[in-house]
């Protein structure tokens, strides 16, 4: 070990703090010393995270996001700044995955009981959201950020549980950064971000979950360092109707959950927000037009398939050149 990183580890200690916040649990793990205030560190990351549930939860009826989806079309509602950050992206990353992520599927979304307004699908309301889902995002969302402002050019309803945990994770990694922090992994639900290295120079090292329906385990390893990564699938947030099992993300091109064989797909990025939002993009692209898709921006990815009672990996990138992930 390099001498620098030996006297650095020996002046760190690791510490992890978390908390509860949009239905599941934030958690940072960092190498750090004495002179670190913990109980800001703890209180700014806590407010962080909750201010992006504040912003953008379909959940909570005064959330910017429900103000937005309220107001009648063509009127210009003033949101914050970080809102509007992750709408642009939303909106860049649909036009690029030609409408597989889209974060327009509200009432999709809501009529196929995996929203606020219910736990079962909607029969009368599916045909309703088909219907009323735009075909294109970008041209029904107008967004002016000198302003500060959006505007819904069609009846539509954002939706942006596909984006906005990850984008809570670039804003946790920011705020670490701000209190000094050099060495760091925060997360939330599954999705990850890297500040550095460990203190003692080697990469952080996270779990890849195996995509098993009734037990969590895990398939391998991922080092991360400066990097974010997250992951999608068909296998957590799930519901049985008819002997069947919907996924909880939506495919917008066919009006209904994701039902394409992936069981799962893992994206590496510079930033959390955009590996969240391209794991769901991917997800529904399914194996070979995510592949290409992936395959022609250059991008580190994972897919896992269901072949019968077996997985089969497709990777490319960093996770096409590494050996295979084996539990």
């Amino acid at each position: 070990m390099p001498k620098m990183f030996s006297e650095a580890a020996a002046q760190c200690q690791r510490i992890t703090l978390h908390g509860p916040s949009m239905g599941t649990r934030w958690s940072a793990t960092l190498d750090a010393d004495d002179s670190l205030d913990m109980n800001a560190l703890q209180h700014d990351l806590a407010t962080a995270v909750d201010q992006v549930d504040q912003q953008m939860s379909p959940w909570k009826p005064n959330s910017d996001l429900m103000r937005v989806n309220r107001a009648p079309v063509n009127a210009w509602v003033e949101v914050p700044a970080e809102m509007l950050e992750v709408l642009a992206c939303a909106l860049d990353v649909h036009q690029q995955s030609a409408g597989a992520f889209d974060p327009c599927v509200g009432r999709l979304v809501n009529a196929w009981g995996f929203g606020a307004q219910g736990d079962v699908p909607n029969a009368h309301a599916i045909p309703i959201a088909r219907q009323s889902q735009p075909s294109a995002a970008r041209a029904c969302v107008e967004l002016d950020s000198i302003a500060g402002k959006v505007c819904k050019r069609a009846p539509l309803q954002l939706d942006l549980c596909g984006i906005a945990k990850g984008f809570a994770v670039d804003r946790m990694a920011h705020v670490l950064q701000e209190h000094g922090v050099r060495h760091a992994l925060a997360g939330l639900d599954g999705e990850l971000r890297a500040v550095g290295a460990q203190s003692s120079g080697a990469s952080w090292s996270v779990a890849l979950e195996s995509p098993e329906l009734d037990r969590r385990a895990v398939r391998g390893v991922i080092e991360l360092e400066d990097l974010a990564v997250a992951t999608s699938g068909d296998y957590r947030r799930c519901l049985e109707v008819g002997g069947a099992r919907l996924a909880h993300t939506m495919d917008p091109r066919r009006w209904a959950p994701v039902n394409n064989g992936v069981a799962s797909v893992t994206v590496l990025a510079s930033s959390c927000m955009q590996a969240d939002a391209w794991t769901t993009a991917l997800l529904v692209a399914g194996p070979d037009e995510g592949l290409a898709m992936a395959q022609r921006m250059g991008m580190d990815v994972l897919f896992l398939m269901r072949r019968g009672e077996g997985l089969i990996e497709l990777g490319l990138g960093r996770f096409g050149r590494a050996a295979k992930l084996k539990a």
